[in-house]
C-alpha cells in the first residue's frame, strides 16, 4: 500500500473511534452523574475510561514482550468494563433522565454494589496503569534493526564458518597399567631369618667363648652394601665457558699477507668477480679486509691497463 493510502486508512480509523468514543461519552458521563459526580467529573469521565483504552492500544503497538502482554490486559480489562458500564446504560433508562436515586444502578443489592464499585475504581485504575504505560513506554528500547552492512558481514562471517574444516579431536587412547609385577624388595634381617639355620657344631662353641672373653659380640651386625651409581660410557658435554688455552688458534695475517694471498686467488678472476664478497670467502677474512683487498686490486688491474 502506498503513502496516500496508508493516511486514508487512518484517517478513516481517527473518524470511527472519534463517532464511537461519542457514542460511550454518553453513557459513561450518565453513570457518572449517577454515582455522584458533578458535572465538570461527569463530562471528564469517559475521558478516563475510554482514553486510557486508548493509551493501551498505543503501548501494545510499541512495547514488546511481558510489557507488551501487560497492556494487552489493560486494554482488555477497560474495553470490558466500558462495555458493561454501556449495558447497564441501556437497561436503565431513568439514567438518560437524571431521575434515578443517586447511587443505584440495579435493583438487586448484589449487582447495584458491584457496579457502583466497578464505575467509582476506573478513575483510580486510569492512573495506576496509565502511569505505568507511560512510564514503559518511555523506558522502552527497540530493537535494532538490521542494515545491509550488517547483513553482509554477518554473510561473510557465516561464509566463512561454514568453510573452514571441522577438525575432529582426537581422543587419547587409556592408558594402561603393566600387568608385570615387579618384585618387592626384601630386607636383610627376613631373609636371613628365612634362611634355614646351621646346626650347631663344637667348633662354634669355642668361638662364642672366646668372643665373650675378649667382649666382642657373638653375632656382628651384618653389613649392608651401598648403592653405586651406574657408570655411563657417554662422553660429557663441556659446560660453561671454554678456557682460552683449548680454543684454536691461527696466526693473524699482516696486510701484505692478505693482499698477497687475495692476489694470488684472484690472478685468474674476471674484473666482475673481483667483489668484497668472493675475496670475503676465498681467503676468509673480515668484510671490511676484503673490501680493502677488493680497492686495492682493482686499482692495480686498472694502472695495468
Amino acid at each position: 500500500m502506498n503513502r496516500t493510502g496508508k493516511t486514508l486508512l487512518v484517517l478513516a480509523l481517527v473518524a470511527v473511534v472519534g463517532m464511537a468514543f461519542r457514542v460511550s461519552w454518553n453513557a459513561l458521563r450518565d453513570i457518572a452523574n449517577a454515582v455522584g459526580a458533578d458535572a465538570t467529573a461527569a463530562t471528564l469521565y469517559p475521558f478516563v475510561v475510554d482514553g486510557l483504552m486508548a493509551l493501551a492500544l498505543v503501548a501494545t503497538l510499541v512495547l514488546a514482550g511481558n510489557d507488551r502482554r501487560f497492556a494487552l490486559k489493560v486494554l482488555g480489562t477497560y474495553t470490558a468494563a466500558s462495555l458493561v458500564l454501556n449495558y447497564v446504560h441501556g437497561l436503565v433508562p431513568e439514567l438518560h433522565g437524571r431521575t434515578v436515586d443517586w447511587g443505584r444502578l440495579a435493583d438487586w443489592d448484589p449487582a447495584n454494589w458491584a457496579l457502583v464499585l466497578l464505575a467509582t475504581s476506573l478513575p483510580v485504575g486510569s492512573i495506576y496503569f496509565g502511569s505505568d504505560l507511560v512510564a514503559k513506554v518511555l523506558h522502552h528500547r527497540p530493537a535494532s534493526i538490521p542494515t545491509a552492512s550488517t547483513d553482509a558481514e554477518e554473510s561473510t562471517e557465516t561464509i566463512m564458518k561454514r568453510s573452514t574444516a571441522d577438525l575432529p579431536v582426537s581422543t587419547p587412547a587409556p592408558i594402561t597399567p603393566n600387568a608385570l609385577a615387579l618384585p618387592r624388595p626384601v630386607p636383610v634381617g627376613f631373609v636371613k631369618s628365612t634362611l634355614p639355620s646351621k646346626p650347631a657344631t663344637p667348633a662354634d662353641g669355642a668361638r662364642e667363648r672366646v668372643l665373650k672373653s675378649l667382649g666382642l659380640p657373638i653375632d656382628p651386625p651384618p653389613v649392608v652394601p651401598r648403592p653405586v651409581p651406574a657408570e655411563s660410557n657417554r662422553p660429557r658435554r663441556a659446560t660453561g665457558r671454554v678456557p682460552e688455552a683449548a680454543k684454536p688458534r691461527r696466526p693473524k695475517r699482516t696486510p701484505d699477507q692478505l693482499l698477497a694471498e687475495a692476489r694470488k686467488v684472484t690472478a685468474d678472476w674476471p674484473d666482475a668477480k673481483v667483489t668484497g664478497e668472493g675475496i670475503r670467502r676465498a681467503v676468509h677474512t673480515s668484510p671490511a679486509n676484503a673490501r680493502m683487498l677488493r680497492d686495492t686490486l682493482l686499482s692495480e688491474r686498472a694502472e695495468v691497463a
